[in-house]
């Protein structure tokens, strides 16, 4: 009798001492991932559409979309809602720390490319800016004579 009950005793002691352990193990291996591990080495992550200045100038407008996602790639995102727009956007990280991003729109008039938005610009927008800049500047002086 005595023996019965001391052998139920161990037994709960072990499922509870079973318990604690895994419990423990969980509490240690979740706070690991909180926080830097010292010493533990973090990869670079890329994340996206790597773009160069040299894809973007080789675009046109009035291109067709089949054309730009031939020299851009597939698109990271597509509105579902506006079918005319086309987001590429980069990133790279080394663990929380992001080192360069890159967000490049293209919007669409129909299936023809019409306009293209971000930190990369084809040359012919750039040229078109900088004509429009130059006539800003060039109409006062005239205004005045």
């Amino acid at each position: 009798m005595y023996h019965a009950i001391l052998l139920e005793e161990v037994e709960d002691y072990n499922n509870v001492s079973r318990t604690f352990n895994y419990t423990l193990i969980f509490l240690i291996l979740s706070g690991c991932s909180l926080s830097r591990f010292p010493g533990a080495y973090r990869i670079n992550i890329e994340q996206g559409n790597i773009l160069t200045q040299e894809m973007i100038d080789q675009l046109e407008p009035g291109m067709t979309q089949r054309q730009v996602k031939f020299i851009l790639g597939t698109p990271l995102v597509r509105d579902s809602l506006n079918q005319n727009r086309w987001d590429y956007r980069y990133l790279l990280r080394i663990g929380n720390e992001t080192l360069k991003q890159s967000l490049v729109t293209i919007y669409f008039d129909g299936d023809n490319l019409s306009n293209v938005e971000g930190d990369l610009l084809p040359s012919w927008l750039s040229e078109d800016s900088s004509s429009a800049d130059d006539q800003i500047q060039e109409d006062p002086p005239a205004a005045k004579e």
